[in-house]
């Protein structure tokens, strides 16, 4: 009977953190007295250079592990950490529209204490992804880059 309880035990704590590590880090911010979670890991690779069409700079960088950099249009580079709005458990929240999924994209200059958010737009059928409205990044479905690699 004990090895029957401690297998449920042992199967329980697995599946706890399986269910933990498919979901991704959650990081808790504090926004005007409200609590608000977010991630880096919505299943797509968000990670890369968010261009304006047309112009090399300024630039926002965003690194897999939340931090980054955002580059003003005086040029001058600044540290950030970011996030993606996501629910306490890790679950990305998004509105889908038609053709596209709209996430709430938080960032912080680092040196500066406020929170500021803007849209995470990604347009699935262009495998484009917007930043702030203006800023760019092609990319590629994780699916299509396995395919690709069987092949």
């Amino acid at each position: 009977m004990k090895i029957l309880k401690l297998l449920f035990l042992s199967l329980f704590i697995g599946t706890i953190q399986l269910h933990a590590q498919a979901q991704g880090k959650v990081t808790s911010i504090m926004y005007k007295f409200h609590e608000h979670f977010m991630t880096t890991d919505i299943g797509l690779p968000i990670d890369g250079i968010y261009l304006i069409e047309g112009k090399t700079k300024p630039i926002i960088q965003i690194n897999a592990d939340g931090t980054g950099i955002f580059q003003l249009e005086n040029l001058s580079k600044k540290e950030m950490v970011w996030g993606i709005k996501c629910s306490d458990e890790g679950i990305p929240i998004y509105k889908e529209g038609f053709d596209s999924a709209s996430y709430t994209f938080w960032y912080k200059i680092k040196g500066s204490g406020e929170w500021l958010y803007t849209q995470f737009l990604i347009l699935p059928n262009k495998k484009k992804m917007y930043l702030m409205g203006d800023r760019v990044k092609d990319y590629e479905d994780n699916t299509e880059a396995k395919n690709t690699e069987s092949n």
